[in-house]
């Protein structure tokens, strides 16, 4: 489950106010954090930046295509590789 700091960070980066969306924003920050997890990276690597790119690309600004970035999956990958 996605913490305050998480929530916050996240809110912030996508220039987010209020808390409005903050149930559906934790939604996709755990699915994120999840993705990222099973995928083999390290808690310690998983930050805002790449949790808010993530969560950006399954929101969409509401298109809900659901589709991560090119570049989350290649930010991913290198996260996956690092100690």
């Amino acid at each position: 489950m996605a913490d305050e700091t998480m929530l916050a960070k996240v809110k912030s980066a996508l220039g987010i106010e209020g808390d409005y969306q903050d149930p559906t924003i934790t939604e996709y920050i755990d699915e994120v954090i999840d993705f990222l997890t099973d995928a083999g990276i390290k808690p310690v690597n998983i930050t805002s930046g790449i949790v808010s790119r993530g969560v950006a690309d399954l929101w969409n600004y509401g298109a809900n295509d659901g589709k991560l970035s090119e570049y989350f999956m290649q930010r991913a990958t290198q996260l996956s590789y690092k100690h």
